[in-house]
């Protein structure tokens, strides 16, 4: 490969590109509340909100220096993350708490990206952190659905008109902002019934000796505020 076709490449995936109509924005967030909202698209959608949530307590494990030993997703859109270390302390802290806001803090980092043009970077990141994540994939149906996921981005970012990119950039971006806000209101609904009995917030709760309630309060917070300020971003407001 010549320097210039390095040198192209580079600037396809970091260059800037133009910013799109404000109707596409509307439009695609439109569409991403459609995805979130019925609970029959959700009962489907809500696989790639598992993703991001178990991507979220590999990714701190890691950074925290624990050992991550492998995930697991299920067809019910559940999911396990097993990782190795200290059974308290900070690094168990983090790694437990960022499930539920890793979606939105997603979403959020995607707005800044596509607030400043970078739509292909974002397609391309997405694509890298699937791959990575792929790795420590332990089961088939978490395999088939980190795939597919992976490899739409890549055919989108690669094949696809710069029209066809931001609609799917901005997208998945309202998508994961707003699917990012509906887990912790679903696991309310499930403590308040008696369920979820050793949940992110138990097991938060366990380690910091701070209610399971203040940690469920401090996803709402993350997740509902990633929400606004995001879609402000996404709405060049």
């Amino acid at each position: 490969m010549d320097t210039h076709h390095i040198t192209d490449v580079w600037d396809r995936v970091f260059g800037a590109q133009p910013d799109p109509s404000f109707w596409l924005v509307i439009v695609t967030g439109v569409l991403a509340l459609g995805a979130v909202v019925p609970r029959t698209a959700w009962l489907l959608s809500r696989n790639a909100v598992t993703i991001a949530h178990e991507g979220g307590h590999g990714l701190i494990a890691l950074v925290t220096g624990r050992r991550l030993d492998g995930i697991r997703l299920h067809s019910d859109t559940s999911g396990l993350t097993v990782s190795r270390g200290k059974p308290h302390g900070l690094g168990m802290v983090l790694t437990a708490a960022a499930g539920y806001i890793a979606p939105s803090l997603l979403g959020l980092a995607g707005a800044a990206l596509l607030a400043s043009g970078h739509i292909t970077a974002l397609l391309w990141g997405a694509t890298a952190l699937l791959l990575a994540m792929l790795v420590m994939i332990r089961n088939a149906y978490g395999v088939l659905t980190v795939v597919l996921a992976g490899g739409t981005f890549l055919l989108v970012s690669w094949l696809t008109t710069p029209q066809v990119q931001a609609a799917f950039a901005y997208a998945v971006v309202w998508f994961l902002l707003l699917g990012g806000v509906r887990p912790p209101f679903e696991l309310q609904g499930k403590r308040r019934r008696g369920g979820a009995v050793d949940s992110d917030p138990d097991q938060l709760a366990r380690l910091t000796h701070v209610p399971a309630a203040v940690w469920l309060g401090f996803f709402h917070v993350v997740t509902l505020c990633s929400l606004m300020g995001g879609g402000r971003w996404l709405l060049g407001l």
